[in-house]
């Protein structure tokens, strides 16, 4: 009897190498010396049970660390010898195997229940629907399980029937030399059943496509680009598994006054010239309706002011930005001979503080002036 190589060298890596690694090289193996590949070759048929039994050990940490210390006599102790045929690498490695070539090789059918596909939604909201939120009505088109046959595609009073091809496993096996290999039956797709007398309401498909009214409720103080989510709202699911969800996307049409920054409203309040000297009492917008807004004396162009509280709910913990009001200050136009007469006199009154200002920082011996 010849002897074994070492599990290392079988597969190509050093004794230090991790769990990825093994199994990464194994897969590659696995796929280079899989019978379908290579048919009737012996060598790689040897090849393929050799690098399986490396694999076998090398994962499992208890007998790799027996065949690091005693090699390959101290796994003969444990009461390993190898793989008996194909059949016991697959039953060993069924888990592997489904992910490395599609298939699972337990014989299991492979019917799973599955949660329904997600939809989405666009909504567009005013500016004041955002701000204080509102709750309204969708019209979503979407799958529900079948109200004749509750989602079993079967005419009421009937049942799924085991599939005569693969014997309600899912699964066709055929062989390849010494090899079995089992793919998804095409009869009933790996579901293992079979449907003889279909619900004529929904064909066969366990749903049906409905219109439904969907009420969503909006939260104060959502932004562009906010999204709502209503579990269960979503396309039926398969196999009777959950629902998907809805998702709701917020979009917000612009307002004529306010602009948003955050939680705070920004607005530019006009005012004239006299009212930005001498100062004034006006009413100005907020969310809330009017509120009275004193112009202080001598308020310049650009002058920001704020009402505190009077901005957008935090999504967070509800509390109220601020309104942020902006001065733009009007000039006059079309001015009678009167409005004239008195802005030149007061230019001139201007003019001679100027003046006296100029004169005061040019007289000779002041700092601005000396050198």
């Amino acid at each position: 009897m010849a002897a074994k190589r070492d599990y290392y060298n079988i597969l190509g890596l050093s004794r230090d190498a991790t769990d990825v690694e093994i199994k990464s090289r194994y897969r590659k193996l696995a796929l280079k010396y899989h019978p379908d590949r290579n048919p009737g070759e012996k060598t790689a048929e040897e090849k393929f049970k050799e690098a399986a039994e490396a694999y076998e050990v090398l994962r499992d940490p208890q007998k790799r660390s027996i065949y690091d210390q005693y090699g390959h006599q101290g796994l003969e102790g444990t009461g390993f010898s190898g793989f008996s045929g194909f059949d016991d690498i697959f039953s060993s490695f069924g888990d592997i195997f489904e992910d490395f070539f599609g298939f699972s090789t337990d014989g299991r059918s492979q019917s799973r229940t599955q949660q329904g596909s997600d939809l989405r939604y666009d909504m567009t909201l005013s500016f004041m629907e955002a701000a204080f939120g509102t709750e309204t009505e969708i019209d979503v088109e979407k799958t529900e399980e079948c109200p004749t046959c509750l989602g079993s595609a079967c005419e009421p009073g009937t049942a799924p029937e085991p599939c005569r091809y693969c014997n309600g496993t899912g699964q066709v096996s055929r062989s390849q030399g010494f090899f079995m290999v089992r793919t998804t039956c095409p009869t009933c797709r790996g579901v293992g059943q079979t449907i003889a007398n279909p619900c004529l309401k929904c064909r066969g498909s366990g749903k049906v496509m409905v219109r439904k009214k969907v009420s969503v409720k909006i939260p104060a103080g959502v932004d562009i680009g906010s999204r709502l989510r209503l579990t269960g709202e979503g396309e039926a699911g398969v196999n009777g598994g959950p629902p998907g969800d809805l998702y709701v996307f917020v979009q917000i049409e612009p307002h004529e006054f306010f602009k948003r920054d955050n939680t705070n409203v920004i607005c530019q309040i006009p005012i004239s010239f006299i009212q930005a000297a001498l100062g004034d009492t006006i009413k100005v917008p907020t969310l809330n309706g009017k509120k009275t807004f004193e112009i202080p004396k001598g308020t310049q162009p650009g002058d920001l002011f704020r009402f505190r509280g009077e901005g957008i709910p935090s999504l967070r913990n509800g509390r109220r930005g601020d309104q942020v009001m902006q001065v733009l200050i009007k000039t006059p136009t079309n001015l009678s001979k009167k409005q004239q007469a008195l802005l030149k006199e007061f230019a001139k009154l201007e003019s001679g503080k100027l003046s006296n200002k100029l004169k005061n920082i040019l007289k000779p011996g002041t700092p601005d002036n000396a050198k």
